[in-house]
This record gives structure tokens, C-alpha cells and sequence, in this order.
């Protein structure tokens, strides 16, 4: 994993991460304010990324390799399920939405999937509160819906289908 102190990196226009052997993101990735491309591609370990990196407000590139992200719409690999001792480890010191102080045992994680730059990600939330979770954006058409907590049980929309958008 990349090390928390990644925050400290604001002038950074590019992360090229092409090939890495990451397993995870640190949420810090979203300090990187001047943020304008991120490649991930061919990084296969890496499922998911974390929530914080839609505060990169110019992130306009991003290449990933689809096959690997859990929920990507030509396989939909399921979402690991959250809510678990385990899940809760490695958790940030902030709420992903709103910056509050997160306590372990009050944490409240969520999967969605979100348009980030030019990819669709899932993308890990850990929110502070229900209300939190429920300010979220809507999920990217043709994606599971809703925030989620994954699992095997999880309905996805079928593999390599995404249904037509539907005329306003």
C-alpha cells in the first residue's frame, strides 16, 4: 500500500501506477488536490479504490483495468461483504463524506460505483453516520443502484449488460 503521507504530494498532476502490485489505495489519495490523471492499469490486485478520491476535483483521466474491479459490468466479481470485524481494520481517520472523526465501532461502510474521471469505480465509503451514507451521489447507470454492504446474496445487473438509458 502506498504510505498515508501520499497527502503531502498536492502538486501532483500525474500518478502512473501502470503494472503495481497494490492491493489498496490510501484514502489520503484524495489531498492530492491538483490531481489530473490516474493510471491503474494492468494494477490487477487492485479491486477498489477508495471514496476520498472524488475530492480530487480536477482528476479528468483515469485508465484502470476493468476485468478487475469487483461489480465492472462485463464480469460483476462480487463485492466483498463489509459490516465484519475484518472490514473495519484499516479504516481512515475521517468520514469519506464529511471529514468527522470515525470510531471503529460506529463506522458504517458502503460499497457504489461512481463515474471517476473516465472510469466507472467501486468505490469504499466510511462514513460516520447513515446520513452520510445517504448523502451520497447515486450510483452510475447500470450499476447496483444503491450504496451497498456486497456480499454474495447482492443482486447485480447481469454480466455485459447495461441496460438502454431511458429517454426523458
Amino acid at each position: 500500500m502506498l504510505p498515508p503521507s501520499i497527502s503531502k504530494l498536492t502538486s501532483v498532476r500525474k500518478l502512473y501506477l501502470y503494472g503495481s502490485h497494490l492491493v489498496r489505495l490510501p484514502p489520503e489519495i484524495g489531498d492530492m488536490v491538483k490531481l489530473e490523471e490516474l493510471d491503474l492499469y494492468t494494477s490487477y490486485r487492485l479491486h477498489w479504490v477508495p471514496f476520498e478520491v472524488t475530492r480530487c476535483r480536477k482528476l479528468k483521466r483515469s485508465r484502470v483495468s476493468t476485468r478487475a474491479l469487483y461489480g465492472n459490468y462485463k464480469y460483476r466479481p462480487p463485492f466483498p461483504k463489509l459490516g465484519v470485524p475484518e472490514s473495519k481494520l484499516n479504516l481512515p481517520g475521517g468520514c469519506s463524506v464529511c471529514g468527522k472523526s470515525l470510531q471503529t465501532r460506529e463506522a458504517h461502510q458502503a460499497w457504489i460505483s461512481l463515474l471517476v474521471a473516465t472510469d466507472i469505480l467501486p468505490l469504499l465509503v466510511n462514513a460516520c453516520s447513515e446520513e452520510c451514507i445517504k448523502r451520497l451521489p447515486p450510483p452510475a447507470y447500470g450499476y447496483v443502484d444503491r450504496p451497498h454492504t456486497g456480499g454474495l446474496d447482492l443482486q447485480q445487473p447481469a454480466k455485459g449488460f447495461i441496460p438502454p438509458r431511458p429517454k426523458n
